[in-house]
């Protein structure tokens, strides 16, 4: 169940490495376009990923169903921020300077919100599990993994649409895409 649920918080961080990771008038144009989306989602991106290290150090020891609630809503909650602040960031930047450039700004940050809500919705169902039954709170864990695994389906559609083409190429070359980093993202804790 773990190496699932990492998979799933993998393609979620996996989408805002993408994101952080973005010759003539159109070209320059885009490339700041590029940049300034890149420099905006890369402090996200930390929070993404340090959101998934919080995670992962408390699946890694014998930690008690309090304390993995509490660090799980902790961790959804900043990486639902963070999907937030990342769409914001693709929203300010405006349609990138290509073909469909409104419709491809759009598209992202309808799917990154989406993203956003659906971490926030996680936050919830963590902060009402019962901590009092292990029995039960690990069945809601198993019920949060399959949600994990609709977000990252849908994160990795919307890296594939926001990568491809013009942007995409763009996107790859700032140095602020390229030195942001997000580690795999581990499975709620007792998962």
């Amino acid at each position: 169940m773990n190496k699932k649920l990492a998979a799933a918080l993998s393609g979620g961080a996996v989408l805002a490495m993408a994101l952080t990771g973005c010759g003539d008038d159109k070209e320059e144009k885009l490339d700041a376009w590029a940049k300034q989306v890149c420099d905006d989602v890369q402090p996200q991106a930390k929070k993404i990923s340090d959101a998934n290290a919080a995670i992962q150090e408390q699946t890694s020891d014998n930690s008690s169903p309090e304390d993995v609630q509490k660090t799980d809503s902790k961790a959804f909650g900043d990486m639902s921020a963070a999907y937030k602040a990342i769409g914001s960031a693709v929203s300010k930047a405006g349609a990138p300077p290509v073909d469909d450039g409104e419709k491809t700004k759009n598209d992202a940050v309808k799917e990154l919100n989406g993203i956003s809500t659906a971490y926030g919705d996680l936050k919830k169902q963590v902060d009402d599990l019962d901590t009092g039954d292990q029995g039960e709170f690990a069945d809601g864990l198993k019920d949060i993994a399959g949600e994990l695994s609709k977000i990252s389906k849908s994160g990795n559609e919307a890296l594939e649409k926001l990568q491809s083409g013009e942007v995409g190429e763009a996107m790859k070359n700032q140095e602020s895409c390229k030195s942001s980093t997000t580690s795999p993202a581990p499975s709620p804790s007792g998962a």
